[in-house]
Parts: C-alpha cells; sequence; structure tokens
C-alpha cells in the first residue's frame, strides 16, 4: 500500500465505481425496512458552497449508515430551479433563464458528484422541466376544482424593480429581497391556496411532531397564530368630547391641518349600512384603556371618505409607499390620519374615542380596524404618543400599581385589572371571560377563535415559473387549462429588454380561444409562486410516473420522509407550506400522508471571516494576506465572522479544497469541529487537520496485511481472526473499546451527533496506535473501517479493497456488538492520602474493602507520600475510592 492516501485517484475510482453499479438507486419493491433521508434541495446558483457540504455531508452520513444497518435508503437529489435569480441573470447577461440555470445545474451536479454522496442520481428533477410543472399543473388544478383555490383583491408588497409581488418574508427592511428597491403597497388580483382551512389541523398537528426541533414548532404556532377573542362593532358619530380611559374629564381635540376641510358629520355606510366599524381584539380584559380606533388605508369606511375628506387621498398613497411585512409595519413610524369622525364605546354610550386611518392597520388581518390601547401595546403607545392621545393603564402587577406610569415602553404582561370599573380586580383572564360574556349577553359582541395565517397568495408576475393552468375569459370567467392541454409550456422566444414579466406582452403564447365556449380568450400570464414547486417535490422523488403526478401506493412505501435536513430559516413558509400541501393531498383523496417530514434537523450555518478595503467594498478571503489587500498593500479591514455569503465575498469553493486535501477530509472538518445545530467557522487550520487524520487513518489500515496469529493479507476485513474474543489485559481493554465505540458511533450517527461520533472514533484510533499487534487490533482496524466509512467512504473503500474485503464496503453491514464488551468488570478507583488525590488505578468491580487497601498500600505514589509512616486510618469506598489518613 500507498505510502499516503492518493485522495485524487481514490475518489475518481470509487465514484465511477458506485455509479457502475448503481449502488445508491433505492429499490421501490425490497422487502428491506425503508428509510427516506432528504436534505433540502439547492437553488442552482451556479456554484455549490460549504453551507451545500455541511448539510449534504449530514444526510449522507446518515444515509449510508442505515444502508450498512439493512435498510433501503431513499437519498435524492434535485433542484429547485424557478425564480427572480435566473430572470436577474437573463437581464444582465442577455441569456435565457434556461440555458443559465440547465449550465448552474450541470456545474453544480458535477461538484456535488466529486463529494462522493450517496446519491440516487436516477431520481434526479429540476423543477423548471416541464416534466415536472406539467405535474404541478396538474395538481393545482385538483386543488381548483376541490374549491381549495380562489382568486381575490389583495394588499400586496410590490417591487417596483423587480415588477414582482413578494411574500412578507421577502421584505427585509421595507425592501425587496433581491432587488434591494423600497417596495410599495398595491392591490392585485391574486390566486391563493387557502391554506386557512387546513390552520387547525397545521397547528395541532405539531404536537405529533416529537422528531422536530422545538425552536421550530414554536415558529409555526407563533406564524399559525390561533387565538381566542372578542368581535364587535363600535358604532360611529360625529366629533365629541372624548372621555378619559375611566371616564374621567380629558378631552381630544380634533387636529385638522390648516387649509383642510373637515370631512362630513354624517359617515358614509361601512359595509354593512349601520355605520358601524368592526373589531376583533384578542385583550379584551383592556378595553378600558382604549383611547383611538385605527383602520386600514384599504377598509371600506377609508375608501368612501378619501372621495370626500381633503389629504386623505394624500395620506393613503403615503402608506401605500410601504410594504405588508409585519417586521417592516412594527419598525415604521407610525402614522394617522384623523377623518373627524368618532367611535362609541360599547360600554359606556358617552365615552367617544376618535377614528384614524392609520398606515399600521392592514385590511387582511383581522376585520382591517382595531382599537388602541396605548399603555398595553407598543405599536398604540407609539401612536398615541405622536399624537397625543390618553395613555390609561388598565392592567397592573398589583391594585396598588394602578397609578405606575407608562413612560416609553408599553407593558404587555397580564396581571390584576385596574381602573376598568366592573372588571377591576379581576386577573387578566377572567376579565376576557367576563367581557366576552357581557358582549353576549348584551348582543354587541361575540367571542371569536381566529387565526393569524393567511391564505397562501401563490401569483407572481413573473416568467420563469410554474404557469398558472388558467385561461381568462371575458364571458366565462376563470377556465381551467383542459387535462389534455397539459403542460402549459412557457414559451422559449421571451426578452428581457424591459421590466416585468414577457408572459404580458408575448405575441401569441398569452393568446388562445376559451375551451369553455371558443371565443378569443388569454391566458393568465401569472406563475406559482416558487414555494409550490418546493411544497411536493420530495413526493415526485418517491414516485415519478410521466402520466400523472405520482403513483400513491408507490410514493406511500416511502413517505414521510424519516429525517429532512436543512436550514431553519425554512422552519416558516417552506415547512409550513409542504404540511399543508400534503394535508390539501389527503383532503382530495390522493395520498394518505397528513405530516410529511416526521424527523427534522436544522443544522447551523457555515461561517468565515469578512474583509473590506480602505473604501468600504467587501474583499474575498483570498484577495488578503498578512492584514493586506494583495492587489494594492493597502491595509484591509477584518470584519465579523458570518454566514458565507456571495454579497459579503466570504464564501470559500469546495473545488479547490478537494484538489488539495481529497472529499474525505472536507467531510471529515465539515462533521468534526461543532455539533452540527451549531454554527461551523470555516478555518484553513481546520481543513489541514482533517486532512492529517485522514492520512493518519489510512497509515493505520496499512497494519492490515501484516501476518498476525494467523491473520492474513488475504482475510475479509470483516471477519474478526477465530472468532474468540480475549478476555485479559491490553486485549480486552482494547476489544471493550471497539465494541464501545460500535455501540456509541451508531447511537450518535442516529442522533445526528456527528461531533461525538467522530471524538468516539479519534479515540479508538488512538487506542489502536498504542496497541500491540493481536488479533485485538487487527479486529479493531477492520472495524474501524466500517465504522468510519459512512464519514470518509473513498478512504473506506480504498482500504476494505486492499484488506481484501468482499464487495463494497458501501454495502456492508454495519460490525456487530458484544453485548458482553458492554458491561463494566473495571472501575477505576481514587487513591488518597489525608483527602488529597495521589493517584487512580484500574481494580476489578466489587473489589473488597481488604483488597482496595492493599492496592493502595502498594501504590508507588501514595508510599511516597507516607513517607514510612504508618496510616492511623483505612478509608475504602467500593468501587470508589481508598483514603489512607496518616
Amino acid at each position: 500500500m500507498s505510502e499516503r492516501f492518493e485522495a485524487a485517484s481514490a475518489d475518481a475510482r470509487w465514484q465511477a465505481e458506485w455509479a457502475a453499479r448503481g449502488t445508491f438507486h433505492a429499490d421501490d419493491n425490497s422487502t428491506k425496512p425503508k428509510s427516506y433521508v432528504l436534505e433540502m434541495f439547492p437553488y442552482p446558483s451556479g456554484r455549490i458552497h460549504m453551507g451545500h457540504v455541511r448539510n449534504y455531508t449530514m444526510g449522507d452520513v446518515l444515509a449510508r449508515f442505515r444502508r450498512m444497518r439493512g435498510m433501503e435508503v431513499l437519498h435524492p437529489m434535485g433542484w429547485d430551479a424557478f425564480g427572480m435569480p435566473a430572470e436577474n441573470a437573463a437581464m444582465e447577461k442577455g441569456v435565457h433563464p434556461g440555458d443559465w440555470t440547465r449550465a448552474n445545474i450541470a456545474a453544480m451536479r458535477a461538484e456535488l458528484k466529486r463529494l462522493g454522496f450517496a446519491l440516487d442520481w436516477s431520481r434526479e428533477l429540476a423543477t423548471c422541466e416541464s416534466e415536472y410543472y406539467g405535474q404541478e399543473q396538474a395538481l393545482f388544478l385538483d386543488f381548483y376544482e376541490a374549491g381549495l383555490v380562489s382568486r381575490k383583491e389583495s394588499a400586496v408588497n410590490w417591487d417596483p424593480v423587480d415588477m414582482t409581488v413578494l411574500a412578507n418574508e421577502q421584505v427585509i427592511d421595507g425592501r425587496g429581497w433581491r432587488s434591494g428597491a423600497l417596495v410599495e403597497r398595491r392591490k392585485l388580483n391574486q390566486w391563493f391556496l387557502k391554506i386557512t382551512q387546513f390552520a387547525d389541523d397545521l397547528l395541532e398537528g405539531l404536537g405529533s411532531l416529537p422528531h422536530w426541533p422545538d425552536k421550530v414548532k414554536l415558529m409555526q404556532a407563533n406564524w399559525i397564530g390561533r387565538s381566542r377573542g372578542l368581535r364587535f362593532r363600535f358604532a360611529l358619530s360625529s366629533p365629541l368630547p372624548l372621555a378619559g380611559g375611566a371616564g374621567g374629564g380629558a378631552t381630544y381635540t380634533n387636529g385638522i391641518a390648516e387649509g383642510e376641510c373637515e370631512p362630513t358629520l354624517t359617515p358614509p355606510a361601512s359595509g354593512r349600512g349601520d355605520d358601524s366599524v368592526e373589531v376583533f381584539t384578542t385583550r379584551p380584559d383592556t378595553i378600558f384603556g382604549a383611547s383611538f380606533v385605527a383602520i386600514s388605508v384599504d377598509h371600506p369606511l377609508a375608501q368612501a371618505l378619501k372621495e370626500k375628506t381633503s389629504g386623505l387621498p394624500e395620506f393613503i398613497e403615503r402608506c401605500r409607499k410601504t410594504g405588508t411585512a409585519a417586521a417592516e409595519i412594527e419598525t415604521a413610524e407610525k402614522l394617522g390620519f384623523d377623518t373627524g369622525l368618532t367611535a362609541t364605546h360599547p360600554l359606556d354610550p358617552e365615552w367617544r374615542l376618535p377614528l384614524f386611518v392609520a398606515n399600521f392597520v392592514l385590511m387582511d388581518y383581522g376585520t382591517g380596524a382595531v382599537f388602541g390601547v396605548p399603555a398595553h401595546d407598543q405599536r398604540d403607545l407609539d401612536f398615541a404618543r405622536k399624537y397625543m392621545l390618553p395613555v390609561t393603564r388598565v392592567v397592573a402587577a398589583s391594585p396598588e400599581d394602578r397609578d405606575t406610569p407608562i413612560h416609553d415602553e408599553a407593558d404587555t404582561a397580564p396581571g390584576v385589572i385596574v381602573n376598568s370599573r366592573f372588571l377591576d380586580g379581576m386577573a387578566s383572564e377572567e376579565a376576557k371571560a367576563a367581557v366576552i360574556a357581557r358582549a353576549e349577553g348584551e348582543g354587541w359582541g361575540e367571542g371569536t377563535t381566529v387565526f393569524r395565517l393567511r391564505d397562501w397568495g401563490v401569483s407572481r408576475q413573473r416568467y420563469w415559473g410554474t404557469p398558472i393552468p388558467i385561461i381568462h375569459c371575458e364571458d366565462c370567467g376563470p377556465v381551467a387549462v383542459p387535462r389534455a392541454q397539459l403542460p402549459v409550456v412557457l414559451p422559449e422566444d421571451v426578452s428581457f429588454d424591459v421590466p416585468g414579466n414577457p408572459l404580458d406582452r408575448h405575441p401569441t403564447w398569452k393568446h388562445v380561444d376559451c375551451p369553455r365556449c371558443g371565443k378569443p380568450a388569454r391566458r393568465e400570464t401569472d406563475t406559482l409562486d416558487t414555494f409550490a414547486d418546493s411544497s411536493w417535490y420530495f413526493i415526485r422523488f418517491a414516485s415519478a410516473p410521466g402520466d400523472r403526478p405520482f403513483d400513491k401506493a408507490v410514493a406511500e412505501k416511502w413517505l414521510p420522509v424519516g429525517q429532512y435536513i436543512g436550514g431553519v430559516e425554512h422552519a416558516i413558509l417552506h415547512l409550513l407550506y409542504a404540511r399543508f400541501w400534503t394535508r390539501a393531498l389527503k383532503h382530495i383523496g390522493k395520498l394518505d400522508v397528513a405530516e410529511p417530514f416526521t424527523g427534522l434537523f436544522t443544522q447551523g450555518m457555515v461561517t468565515h471571516e469578512t474583509y473590506r478595503d480602505a473604501n468600504g467594498a467587501w474583499l474575498a478571503p483570498s484577495e488578503v494576506a498578512d492584514g493586506k489587500v494583495i492587489a494594492t498593500g493597502e491595509a484591509a479591514t477584518l470584519g465579523r465572522i458570518e454566514k458565507m455569503s456571495k454579497s459579503k465575498k466570504n464564501t470559500v469553493d469546495p473545488g479547490p479544497i478537494v484538489d488539495r486535501y481529497g472529499a474525505d477530509a472536507v467531510r471529515w472538518f465539515m462533521l468534526s469541529d461543532s455539533p452540527p445545530e451549531r454554527d461551523l467557522p470555516w478555518s484553513e487550520a481546520g481543513i489541514e487537520g482533517a486532512g492529517r487524520f485522514v492520512q493518519r487513518l489510512w497509515k493505520i489500515t496499512r497494519l492490515l496485511p501484516d501476518a498476525v496469529d494467523g491473520v492474513h493479507v488475504a482475510s475479509p476485513l470483516h471477519q474478526l481472526s477465530d472468532g474468540s474474543l480475549p478476555h485479559a489485559g491490553e486485549e480486552l481493554e482494547l476489544a471493550r473499546k471497539l465494541h464501545r465505540t460500535i455501540a456509541g458511533v451508531a447511537v450518535d450517527i442516529e442522533a445526528l451527533s456527528f461531533n461525538k461520533a467522530v471524538a468516539k472514533l479519534y479515540e479508538l484510533v488512538g487506542a489502536i496506535e498504542k496497541a500491540r499487534p493481536s488479533p485485538s487490533r487487527n479486529a479493531a482496524v477492520r472495524a474501524l473501517v466500517l465504522l468510519a466509512a459512512p464519514m470518509v467512504p473513498h478512504i473506506a473503500e480504498e482500504a476494505w479493497a486492499r484488506g481484501g474485503g468482499e464487495g463494497l464496503v458501501a454495502d456492508a453491514a454495519w460490525p456487530e456488538v458484544d453485548p458482553a464488551m458492554l458491561v463494566d468488570t473495571q472501575v477505576t478507583i481514587a487513591l488518597q492520602v489525608n483527602g488529597k488525590l495521589r493517584d487512580t488505578v484500574q481494580a476489578p468491580k466489587g473489589s473488597s474493602r481488604e483488597e482496595l487497601e492493599a492496592m493502595a498500600r502498594a501504590n508507588a505514589k501514595v508510599q511516597a507520600t507516607l513517607a514510612g509512616a504508618e496510616p492511623k486510618k483505612v478509608i475504602a469506598v467500593p468501587d470508589r475510592l481508598v483514603n489512607l489518613v496518616a
């Protein structure tokens, strides 16, 4: 065997062998226990990064391990290939999105294969190919026919540069996540999937997922946001004096700016014809702390007032310059327009609250109207301070704190109700129930359970996505594309020379005849949100017939995914939408699976130092040496260690690292330095250390050909000498170490505690290196090859073959554990003199006090400490310690 492991040749040789044999192709008809291991599929941006490497290495180790444990494993790979980056590339580089995407897929596929992942490439898919998105269109029509799809006008985040709708989570600090443009609020007709129909089930289902991180379940529960509260109406009236929160004498002055006209004192109908505004609150216990009512700029009353109120149209237009993201609304300046109207408090007809149109109230949330309680809601407090409205505490830690003032922070904690008339002295929950009971008894409101979750708006105004299979007819309205005409394929002859969706201006593609009446009609030019593509790809991996989205019986052989691995940034949208999609399929009888992923693991990020030049421009690590910019010699500024990001140039290309150290060293580093749920700082020292360990492991496996006690070079690696076990001395200790390592590493891999498994293998390597030639050492080396195989498969295959192993190590069985070797027969005894530790020794478990005392007296360090003195007292605690008191 070579002195060094030649990774370049070994990696390529074994990867070719696995491919030729179809080693990792999953068999749908296998009788073995099935295991579905899946990492979130990547967007084909052009190159893989170390975050990809870490994610897929974790899944790969588990997939290989479970194969060794006798399971039939499905471990596929595909590409989340639609989305705006491809269109941006088309605009910037003059290439077609499809050409750009497919070239990136080819490059990334080659990079992934170089790392030796045990993937079933025969099931590879790309969401941008019509054989995939055509089946997605069929599922959309299934949902449409089942009443799970709707079309309605909705306020959306509009990116004026990318010219598309953005989800709330795609708005960062008020700007589009890709373009960086300030988003605007628009009302558009959008297609929606009725995820709210499954809100209760989605929430309750979280309780059936014990193998999900608690933080992810909490994030989803908060996003779904089920809450019990009170729905009621405020009667509207003309401006009158405003009473204090507890019925005091404070007044409110109508603040109409100079030059504006007062709005009519007879308010227009709000939509019900009874001149009232409906609100919903989860805190009816604070109803006596109300100081204003606010409605959305899109509320019917605001729209009616707009036509008659000077200044209101301009205010509404200003509000539309902000997006609909909750985070943005919370941090933006709170703006309001006083309508001059007042709302009558439902528990006091003499108490009038001013009615504002406000930028922080959204029509799509609740009723589009709120009543403000500044003392106990930070948003309301900010608004009240700006417009000089009363702030009355109605919840306190105790009745004695009723007059404790509210300063800059609202008090949101529950407590005892104060300054609230008949509610005084009640706990918050008791007061909530009391107000709801009174509202229902008097007929002005009702207790209601509501959800924060809103229906999923899936319309996107872009080309590079799944065409929505709907045709719009002037006479028939929206009509489903006939099934026989699926897939609706994206036209290739599009241009991106002007902003906006090329499908809107395509001369032929959008113009078709209505399939119902035959008159001229037009295709839907919006495409589906790419989250739809990723909401069912794992089902298509399991079953991909050509004539339908999946075969129910085949898919259910694999589903649900037993272990799903990906970033916590997908904790809400992707995972929630996938959970909805499987429930929707179950609802229409296509699948008998509700939860798509029974096990979820969210790995940490790979991080790296960041650098900037004197002008603040980001520098790549390769552009910096010894604290200076290589090209100019100027000083470089060292920044924070952050998640690897192309925008900050702190990425590390795996290609050159694999060239230099080999795939196994990269894989080992990804597993060894940090717990997998934590961030992993990239370091040159770390990868160099991993490279040294690979060579150290290779050196150990070179012991295998040596003939020791009748074991010869040609012996299969899995054969354990003559089958006997050593019973004493060094051989026994090594045998125990081996079997405990076999058991421990298995537990650690199954728990995804890869760094712990790595630590155990390091310890076993150290024990083997210290051991003298013996059958136990040979057995330990053979087992080490198998134990390391899921993590460093190329060197394991090489050692397996050189040592005479049968077949591939990838197909070999995990080593068997001898239970007898896991039982402790030796214990560590602490030897003390006058209570101070002098040494530790190994002793047979259960040794008598007399035996322990004799062992202590014979110990050289104890004898040196006693210096010939006779102990006055000997304290022996079996299996723990001996203390000689001199």
